[in-house]
């Protein structure tokens, strides 16, 4: 987030004086000896006191301004130590995060000019040396710090910066050993990526002469200090379009930690990891390693050895081919030898080819006869199948078993309407009985005669007086509707009558 800059403010012993104004007792009057009473005429009167000057009233961007100018005048430059908490990153790249103790925390801010710059990533719980200056974030009257450089207390920042790196390079597959290249026996163009102004080009391009005089391709690309590791990468990119290249080496003579940097950096891992020919990274000595060492298909511990082991020997490839050409006619020698063998005897195995082809074209007609036997025979039989199943088909003709079936369905009907016409009477004259017997019974019958039916609220029928209760409320039903009442005194029992 962005904050304008504060105007000019007095120094801060002004400004903490401004924030306490002073009220002026007001003059006293002059005092005069003690006298005697004296007789004031009507119209002499005493002078009006002067009231003490109001106190100055402050703005909150004014108080905010003059404790946020006093905290940076005192608080320019300052170094605190502390844990990482609450770490957060917005969008434009800003780190958002809380330094904490065992004591107190303190909210910190570090911009994204200031974060973009750093070798390592800030996590969660990193214990860290911060420094800033102390400032008040005016828009809320936050106090905070404003972070310009981070530094791991515990390992470097380089160092921290590299095993982040390795792991999260690891974790995405640069490093498996299943991906690697083996090397081509001859190359037919070696490439390098290094300086052009340094030694160990000298000496890749002396050794690799010495060893095979075949075609080397140098890339010049910076190797250390801002920026190498892009043109590194670049440099990479350019030198692996080279048609007829068959390996790389990305090399560098030995350094500090921090002029070896630039191998360690993320562009130059992702280019050797895309490379489309084997690479070969000799950075450093032999005690250093870097991130290009873990990604490229080959490691070598000086950039000499990495010539040595891409370049063969010249005598050593002549004798190796003089002994796989010997070795390849000797065999070629056996095997045509072998060859002429096993061809002569299975010429004689064979004996003379006009006698086979009589004796395979008579038995090629003794099959056909075969089959021609066997095929008449199998027709007559289909045919007598044939015949057989159309008597069948006639005989089970659907139409004559439709014409059937229709007659027994007609004869079935009849019988069945026969034998249901009396069970029909029966179950009607009881049906009419029966109804005959609900309507006499029914309750709405009985409420015709003058009768009433009376029920509870909970819908059971109310048979005895003594059910109810004064102040219950029931429900009663006549012969035309039915109407709510409220027991106001039951009546007497009665003996039975």
């Amino acid at each position: 987030m962005s904050r304008k800059a504060a105007p000019e403010a007095p120094p801060a012993q002004e400004q903490l004086s401004l924030l306490v104004p002073l009220a002026t007792p007001a003059p006293l009057a002059a005092t005069q000896p003690a006298s005697p009473p004296a007789v004031i005429a009507p119209t002499a009167s005493l002078p009006a006191p002067v009231p003490p000057p109001a106190p100055r009233v402050y703005s909150v961007g004014e108080v905010l301004r003059a404790a946020r100018t006093t905290l940076e005048s005192r608080f320019a430059d300052i170094l605190v130590e502390g844990e990482v908490s609450g770490l957060k990153k917005s969008g434009p790249g800003h780190l958002y995060f809380c330094l904490k103790d065992g004591e107190a925390s303190l909210d910190c801010v570090m911009f994204s000019r200031e974060a973009g710059r750093l070798k390592f990533a800030v996590k969660e719980g990193l214990a860290v040396r911060v420094r800033g200056r102390l400032t008040l974030y005016e828009a809320r009257g936050k106090f905070q710090m404003t972070v310009v450089e981070i530094e791991p207390t515990g390992a470097g920042a380089l160092a921290l910066a590299f095993e982040q790196l390795k792991a999260r390079l690891g974790a995405a597959g640069l490093f498996d050993q299943a991906r690697k290249r083996r090397l081509p026996f001859l190359p037919r163009r070696l490439g390098v990526v290094t300086s052009p102004q340094g030694a160990v080009v000298r000496d890749i391009i002396r050794i690799a002469h010495r060893r095979f005089p075949l075609p080397i391709i140098v890339s010049p690309a910076p190797v250390q200090g801002e920026g190498a590791s892009l043109a590194i990468a670049s440099a990479l990119r350019r030198i692996e379009a080279v048609p007829d290249l068959d390996v790389v080496i990305v090399a560098r003579g030995g350094g500090s930690l921090e002029d070896l940097w630039a191998f360690n950096e993320e562009p130059v891992a992702r280019a050797i990891f895309a490379c489309r020919v084997p690479v070969v990274s000799a950075v450093g000595h032999e005690t250093d390693f870097t991130i290009a060492d873990f990604v490229a298909d080959l490691r070598a511990p000086t950039p000499s050895a990495a010539a040595e082991l891409a370049v063969p020997v010249l005598d050593d490839v002549r004798l190796e081919v003089a002994n796989l050409h010997r070795r390849t006619s000797r065999a070629a020698s056996e095997s045509l030898r072998a060859a002429r063998h096993g061809m002569e005897r299975a010429r004689n195995r064979l004996g003379d080819p006009r006698r086979l082809l009589d004796e395979r074209r008579q038995q090629m007609d003794d099959t056909v006869e075969r089959g021609r036997r066997v095929l008449a025979r199998r027709m007559a039989g289909a045919r007598a199948e044939l015949r057989a199943a159309e008597t069948r088909l006639y005989r089970a003709h659907p139409q004559r078993r439709i014409l059937e079936q229709r007659s027994a369905l007609a004869a079935m009907r009849h019988r069945l309407e026969v034998a249901i016409r009396p069970a029909l009477a029966r179950r009607r004259h009881t049906v009419e009985a029966a109804a005959g017997k609900l309507v006499a019974l029914s309750p709405t019958k009985v409420l015709e005669r003058g009768f009433s039916l009376t029920q509870r609220a909970d819908g059971h029928i109310v048979t005895r007086a003594a059910d109810l209760a004064p102040g219950q409320r029931v429900h009663v039903r006549v012969r035309d509707g039915s109407f709510d009442a409220v027991v106001e005194k039951p009546a007497p029992k009665r003996g039975p009558t």
